[in-house]
C-alpha cells in the first residue's frame, strides 16, 4: 500500500484494513495512506477521472454506449453502484463538501464531454445527501443549474440529473423557492417513456422530506396518481409515488383529508370491482395484486394527526372500501399468493385508523375463520394478531378475540400435528406464536384461563426443535413472554391472578419445558437461537428459582452419558459442576 496510486482496488483495501485488519500495524498503515489522500481531494478526482492505465479510467465507468439511460441490472450497472458505495464510504476522509465543490467545479470550469457529465453528476448524487444542507449556497447553485438543464441534452445526462435532484430533497426543504421549478423539472422526466421511473422516485423523495411544502401541490400529485398507469414507470416506482402522495396527504387539514383519500383510493377500488365483474361474467380469475398492492401503501403511509376523541378522517372511506376487498378475498380464497395481498392491505387499513376499525372486526374475523377453515392461509393468523394488538385490551373485545384465536387454532394444529407438519410449515408456526404472543401482551388473563392456552403450550414445546430462524424465535419469545407475565407488573390489579395461572402452567409442564429445551440446545438447534432459549431458561429461574433447580437437575441427569458406540460423552461430575455453576453465577 506504500507509495500505491489511488487506484480503486487500493482505496477500498485501505478502508477495509483500516475498520477490519486484526493487525494493529496494518490499521495503521492504512490510516497514513489514507491521511495522505485526505489532504488531496485532487486524488480523489484523478481515482474518478484521469484516463491512465494505473488509475481507473473514465471509460470504466462512464456509460458505455452513447444511446439509452443507465441500467442497474447489468454488470456495469452494479458496477457503478460499487463506485457510488464506496465513495460513501470513503467520503467522510476527504470532506463531503470539499469533493461535492470540486467536482461541481469540473462542469463549471469546462465543456466537458457528456460522458465525463454523467459521471460527475452520479457521483455528486452519491454524496449529495451526506452535505449538510443548512446554508450552503453551493448545494442551492448546484439544484438551481440542474433544474435549468435544457430537454436538448444526453439522455443519460437528465437521467442522473434526475437522480441527483432526488438525492438534495433537504435542500429542497430548506429552499421551498426551489420546489416549483424542481416539480416543472421532474414532470418533463415524469412523462418521457426513458425517465419516468427515475422521476417518480426522485419526486417520491421529496414528497418524503418536503411533506408540508408538497401539501400545496396534493392537487397535482392527485392528478398524477389518477393516471399513474398513463406513465412508463415500474411497478416499485409506481408504487413509491403513491406512498409519496399519501405522506403528503397525512399533513393536509383533517377535514379535507376524507374526501382527498376517497379520490386517491378511487383509481384502485373501481380496478376491483372492474376485476370482480368480469371474473364473475368470464369464470376466469385476473390478478388484483397491482390494486391491492397500492391500496395497502396508502393506507400505510396516511397517518394524520388525531387527537383524542376526534374522529379519523380515513375511517369512512375504509369502512366504504371493505366491501371490495372483501369480495376480492372471497374470489381468491384458494390463492395464497394473492389471499397474503389482500390480508396485507387490510393489515394496514386496521393500523392506519385503529381502533375506528371496529365496525370491521365482526365481519372481518368472521370472513378470516370462514376461509381459514378451508384454505389454512397463515397470513390469517398474523392478521389476527393486528386484531389483537388493536384490540386485545378493550374488554368488550376480548372474548370474541379469543373465539377468533379457538377457531384459528384447531386446524393449525391439525395442520401441525401431521407427519413433518412443524418443518414443512415454518410461516404457519411463526404467525401462531405472532398471534398467541399479541395475547399475551394484551390480554394474558384472558388467554391463561380459557382452555386452548394447554394446546398451545403443548405445541410450543414441540416447535421449539424447530430449526428455523424466524419460526423458533416466535416460539421462544411466546414462552419467554407467557412466563414472565407471573413477575412483570406486580402492581396492577390482575398481577395475583397473572402469577397464580402462570404458576399452575409451570406445575403441569415445567419440567417438560425444561427437558426439552436442555435436548434441544445439546443435540437440534444451531448456535445462533441459544441466546432466545437462554432468555427462557432464565424467566423461568426468576419466576421460581428452586423449583428450576429441581428440573434441570432431572434433565442433567436424564441425558445421555454415551454414545451408541460406548464412548463416554460426559461424566457424572461434568454434569454436577455445570448445575453448580449455573445457580452461581444466575
Amino acid at each position: 500500500m506504500e507509495g500505491g496510486k489511488p487506484t480503486l482496488p487500493l482505496v477500498y483495501q485501505a478502508v477495509q484494513a483500516l475498520y477490519h485488519d486484526p493487525d494493529p500495524a496494518g490499521k495503521e498503515r492504512a490510516s497514513v495512506w489514507l491521511g495522505e489522500l485526505q489532504r488531496s481531494v485532487r486524488s480523489l478526482a484523478g481515482l474518478l477521472f484521469v484516463n491512465h492505465k494505473h488509475y481507473l479510467p473514465v471509460q470504466d465507468f462512464v456509460l458505455p454506449v452513447q444511446e439509452g439511460v443507465p441500467e442497474d441490472t447489468d454488470d456495469f450497472g452494479e458496477f457503478r453502484m460499487r463506485v457510488s458505495d464506496l465513495v460513501k464510504d470513503v467520503i467522510f476522509l476527504v470532506g463531503s463538501m470539499e469533493c461535492f465543490s470540486q467536482l461541481y467545479s469540473t462542469l463549471k470550469e469546462g465543456n466537458p464531454p457528456w460522458e465525463v457529465t454523467e459521471a460527475v453528476l452520479f457521483i455528486m448524487a452519491a454524496i449529495a445527501k451526506s452535505i449538510d444542507p443548512e446554508n450552503n449556497p453551493t448545494l442551492t447553485e448546484v439544484l438551481e443549474q440542474v433544474v435549468l438543464l435544457p430537454e436538448t441534452v444526453h439522455i443519460a445526462v437528465r437521467y442522473t440529473s434526475i437522480e441527483l435532484v432526488g438525492e438534495m430533497s433537504e435542500v429542497i426543504d430548506r429552499n421551498p423557492c426551489m420546489l416549483d421549478p424542481v416539480l416543472n423539472f421532474l414532470m418533463k422526466g415524469l412523462r418521457e417513456k426513458p425517465l419516468a421511473s427515475v422521476a417518480a422516485k426522485a419526486i417520491h423523495n421529496i414528497c418524503s422530506v418536503c411533506r408540508d411544502h408538497m401539501a400545496q401541490h396534493f392537487q397535482g400529485l392527485l392528478n398524477i396518481a389518477r393516471s399513474l398507469d398513463s406513465f412508463a414507470l415500474s411497478t416499485d416506482a409506481a408504487v413509491g409515488l403513491l406512498k409519496g402522495t399519501a405522506l403528503v396527504l397525512a399533513r393536509l387539514p383533517l377535514e379535507k383529508i376524507a374526501e382527498c383519500l376517497n379520490d386517491l383510493c378511487a383509481v384502485q377500488v373501481m380496478a376491483l370491482r372492474k376485476l370482480l365483474t368480469q371474473d364473475s361474467s368470464s369464470g376466469k380469475l385476473s390478478d388484483p395484486t397491482v390494486w391491492l398492492d397500492r391500496l395497502a401503501v396508502i393506507f400505510r403511509h396516511t397517518n394524520p394527526i388525531v387527537e383524542n376523541g376526534q374522529t379519523h378522517p380515513c375511517q369512512k372511506v375504509i369502512q366504504e372500501i371493505w366491501p371490495v376487498l372483501s369480495e376480492t378475498l372471497n374470489a381468491h380464497q384458494n390463492d395464497n399468493r394473492i389471499v397474503e395481498r389482500c390480508c396485507r392491505c387490510l393489515r394496514f387499513a386496521v393500523r392506519c385508523v385503529g381502533k375506528g376499525s371496529a365496525s370491521l372486526l365482526q365481519p372481518l374475523v368472521t370472513q378470516m375463520v370462514s376461509v381459514y377453515q378451508v384454505y389454512p392461509h397463515s397470513c390469517f393468523l398474523y392478521l389476527g394478531s393486528i386484531l389483537v394488538d388493536e384490540y386485545g385490551m378493550e374488554e368488550g373485545c376480548r372474548q370474541g378475540l379469543l373465539d377468533m384465536l379457538q377457531a384459528l387454532c384447531m386446524p393449525t394444529f391439525q395442520l401441525l400435528e401431521q407427519p413433518n407438519g412443524l418443518r414443512n410449515h415454518p410461516d404457519t408456526v411463526d404467525d401462531l406464536f405472532r398471534l398467541v404472543t399479541r395475547f399475551v401482551q394484551r390480554s394474558p388473563v384472558t388467554l391463561l384461563s380459557s382452555t386452548i392456552i394447554v394446546h398451545i403450550i403443548q405445541c410450543a414445546i414441540a416447535a421449539t426443535t424447530l430449526d428455523h430462524r424466524d419460526a423458533n424465535c416466535s416460539v421462544m419469545k411466546f414462552v419467554r413472554d407467557l412466563i414472565h407475565t407471573g413477575v412483570t407488573n406486580d402492581h396492577e390489579d390482575d398481577f395475583e391472578i397473572r402469577k397464580r395461572l402462570i404458576g399452575q402452567v409451570m406445575e403441569q409442564h415445567g419440567q417438560q419445558l425444561v427437558t426439552q429445551l436442555i435436548n434441544t440446545c445439546c443435540f437440534c438447534l444451531p448456535p445462533y437461537t441459544l441466546p432466545d432459549v437462554a432468555e427462557v431458561l432464565w424467566e423461568i429461574m426468576v419466576f421460581d428459582r428452586p423449583t428450576f433447580c429441581r428440573w434441570l437437575e432431572t434433565t442433567l441427569k436424564g441425558l445421555p452419558k454415551e454414545t451408541a458406540g460406548g464412548a463416554l460423552t460426559v461424566t457424572h461430575k461434568q454434569l454436577t459442576d455445570f448445575h453448580k455453576q449455573i445457580f452461581l453465577f444466575c
